[in-house]
């Protein structure tokens, strides 16, 4: 099982509390004013834009906070010069680690990132160091509970996607596609009737590294922090942990 996908569950099965909307507000509205900028502002025209819509309403992110973002982005209006960095690196017990980020301050994101990583037992590499060990790909989960695994199976197939899968969990259905395949599949579904709990170009690791212990634990904090830091977009990493150490970390 991959990194990913495990700690996808993990964060699943927590609840978002009210009190962190405001951070995640913070990281959409970044994603939202880059998309823009890089891809214009128009979402039929920018994947990446119309994905980035999309989380941020699921979120109850306001009309208006969108579109002042991608004003923002398209430079309608004045804002925040972000860029997209990504580091690359190992937590512990040598886990390969990929790092997006979203910063309108470079050399601040560097340090805190470093920090955290060795705060936790990992460490900053090259660039290129890890990133070999990943496949990008395209992502959607479904709740099994209310989705015919043999209907679905056949329209995402059709539709082009590589893979159907149940998590390890047992409680989801995992499509992976092409990134060029992506929206495209995720369209199609949608329009069947499938909608998806998680849509996202993502990165999976070929192979895993099982952790036990301290290591376990210290992976777990790793990744929590990586994820409270507003400039942290996304958290790749190939390790495995066992459940009864995720169910007391919760």
């Amino acid at each position: 099982m991959s990194g990913h996908n495990k700690w996808s569950t993990i964060k699943h099965k927590k609840a978002k509390e009210d009190s962190k909307r405001g951070a995640i507000f913070t990281k959409l509205i970044k994603e939202l004013t880059i998309a823009a900028k890089e891809g214009g502002g128009n979402p039929e025209a920018n994947p990446r834009l119309r994905m980035a819509i999309e989380k941020a309403k699921e979120a109850n992110m306001p009309k208006q906070n969108i579109e002042k973002a991608i004003k923002k982005g398209t430079g309608e209006l004045p804002g925040v010069s972000y860029e997209d960095v990504v580091y690359e690196g190992y937590g512990p017990g040598g886990v390969a680690m990929i790092i997006e980020t979203t910063t309108d301050n470079r050399q601040r994101t560097t340090a805190s990132v470093r920090h955290l990583l060795n705060k936790y037992g990992g460490s900053l590499g090259e660039n290129g160091c890890v990133s070999w060990m990943f496949d990008y790909v395209g992502y959607m989960s479904f709740d099994k509970s209310s989705t015919d695994e043999e209907a679905l199976f056949e329209a995402a197939l059709e539709a082009g996607a590589k893979d159907v899968n149940e998590s390890e969990d047992g409680t989801l259905f995992e499509v992976t596609t092409e990134v060029k395949d992506f929206v495209g599949v995720k369209e199609t579904l949608e329009k069947q009737g499938f909608k998806p709990i998680d849509a996202e170009l993502t990165k999976i690791p070929q192979n895993t590294v099982k952790l036990e212990g301290d290591k376990a634990v210290s992976m777990l904090k790793l990744m929590d922090a990586l994820e409270e830091d507003d400039d942290v977009s996304n958290v790749y990493a190939n390790f495995d942990i066992p459940d009864e150490i995720i169910e007391k970390f919760e």
